[in-house]
């Protein structure tokens, strides 16, 4: 299925080289690198808010800095993903950009880790960091640009990566590629976490410590090298595994003359697949209902079910730190079902559908979500009430707390393998552009994150600060979602997830 179309049809890439026939092994392999990425993004999401502080950048300031990731998924993965279309390289469209992007994302890695010694060589202090407790600027300032150097290079490779997944699967369709990803980003997830909330790495690498680098930055600086070290492996097997046919150069000569960068994605989404545009509408709104849970998730464990607050007296702030301990260990959690969830979704799309599986996953969403709210405002008036009294339910709702952190690991791969899916098939159906379409795709995806990244603040503030309005918000994003699937996302043949081929189709 699939009709093989030009050049000017597809928005970049012409008709794509036919697929090399791959195991389902080889696959699993050619998809390594995905792993080393998300190691490093995990260690970021546990670690970096944190040790940035340290340095002399305010809290409020933070989100500020997290912002680079959107930014750099708006403008970097689409152009990316297009460039990799037209690619003419011996090594293949997306092989090149896979391998540069992890080296300067090993570097960058290199940066954040040493970033209290590279300040301390620029004049930051000459004190010991045991005894100096004051603003590290240059510090902060290499730290930083090795933050968004790295949210630049990683969005460098995510997009061909996925674009990769699709040109490979082959017989195995794209859901099973999908699902592969997802698998590889769950056990980099799980390593990260686990490697982010291990506090012994001083004591295994005692050379790390400095007098400009305490326990603490001694542990970042120990796990980021570890990054570093296990990125360089899944790089080196993906590069071996990952056979790519080059593009004809004949067919990239098509393009010669055309725009390039943001000017040619622009001209690129007027000729997307039919159906494309829903999916986007729809991806938007699903991301939409999720990136509260991902950007307060610790912060609400800590806040509305632990009671602590970062900046209370010295009980409130070790309530806190506990509570976010324990979020990190549910999302460690988190992690496992996203993994074994993985290797259900293909299934589940064939069965049901892909439409059917990304909706109902919304509905779940949309449950998890209000019972999140309702948590944190049954806490925290259980809180106000007698202190024996909500001694006696704290330990429920921490509990419960806990589990909905769990179980919101099966509608997250979902939510990180079916839209990809649906994109893919999309793109084969007309012939290619597998990276421009992942790109576009990953448009819908940074937007809503950077309207909430945004306007979380004012919308918690308009209600009397917390993370509880952020969340019943979301709920509501989710069940908007959950309604939209259901009327714009194009039905399917719930077989085409295993039968659909990456290369023009069979």
């Amino acid at each position: 299925m699939g009709v093989e179309m030009e050049l000017s049809e597809n928005g970049g890439g012409g008709r794509p080289p036919r697929p090399p026939k791959i195991s389902l092994m080889g696959l699993f392999l050619a998809c390594m690198v995905a792993g080393g990425v998300q190691y490093g993004w995990a260690l970021q999401l546990s670690l970096l808010t944190p040790y940035v502080q340290t340095l002399g950048i305010p809290h409020a300031l933070t989100s500020v800095m997290w912002l680079c990731g959107p930014i750099a998924g708006l403008i970097v993965q689409p152009c990316v993903g297009l460039s990799s279309d037209k690619c003419t390289s011996p090594m293949g469209r997306r092989r090149p950009f896979i391998l540069s992007g992890c080296i300067v994302i090993c570097i960058s890695v290199t940066i954040v880790g040493f970033s209290s010694d590279i300040g301390y060589a620029l004049g930051d202090t000459k004190e010991d960091c045991n005894v100096y407790t004051g603003p590290r600027y240059r510090a902060a300032a290499a730290f930083i640009l090795g933050f968004w150097l790295l949210d630049f290079s990683n969005n460098t490779v995510q997009g061909p990566a996925r674009a990769l997944m699709a040109d490979l699967s082959g017989k195995h369709g794209p859901s099973a590629a999908n699902a592969i990803f997802v698998s590889w980003m769950a056990l980099g997830n799980i390593l990260g976490y686990s490697s982010g909330s291990t506090n012994k790495w001083h004591t295994w690498f005692p050379f790390l410590q400095t007098r400009a680098c305490c326990e603490a930055c001694a542990n970042l600086k120990a796990a980021f090298l570890v990054a570093v070290l296990f990125l360089g492996i899944s790089t080196m097997v993906t590069m071996i595994f990952a056979k790519e046919t080059p593009l004809d150069p004949e067919v990239a000569k098509q393009s010669e003359g055309e725009p390039t960068g943001p000017m040619a994605v622009l001209k690129g989404m007027k000729n997307l697949p039919t159906g494309m545009p829903s999916v986007l509408i729809v991806t938007g709104l699903t991301w939409l209902s999720w990136f509260p849970f991902i950007l307060f998730d610790t912060d609400w464990m800590g806040r509305e079910i632990y009671h602590g607050r970062p900046d209370g007296n010295p009980a409130e702030v070790a309530a806190f730190q506990e509570g976010v301990r324990q979020g990190a260990f549910g999302l460690l959690l988190n992690s496992v079902l996203l993994g074994i969830s993985s290797f259900m979704i293909e299934p589940l799309c064939r069965k049901l559908g892909a439409r059917s599986v990304w909706v109902v996953s919304q509905v779940l969403v949309c449950i998890a979500m209000a019972l999140v709210a309702v948590l944190g405002s049954w806490s925290l008036g259980d809180f106000g009430g007698n202190v024996q009294d909500a001694a006696a339910t704290d330990k429920g709702l921490k509990a419960s707390a806990l589990a909905l952190f769990v179980f919101l690991g099966f509608p997250f791969a979902v939510l990180c393998s079916v839209p990809f899916a649906v994109t893919a098939q999309l793109a084969a159906s007309k012939g290619g552009g597998q990276g421009l379409c992942t790109g576009v795709l990953n448009i819908a995806i940074v937007l809503p994150q950077m309207v909430i990244a945004i306007g979380a603040g004012p919308w918690d503030e308009l209600f009397g600060k917390g993370n509880i309005p952020a969340f019943a918000l979301a709920s509501v994003f989710a069940f908007t979602s959950a309604v939209a699937g259901m009327v714009m996302i194009p039905k399917m043949s719930k077989s085409s997830f295993q039968s659909v081929s990456m290369g023009g189709g069979h």
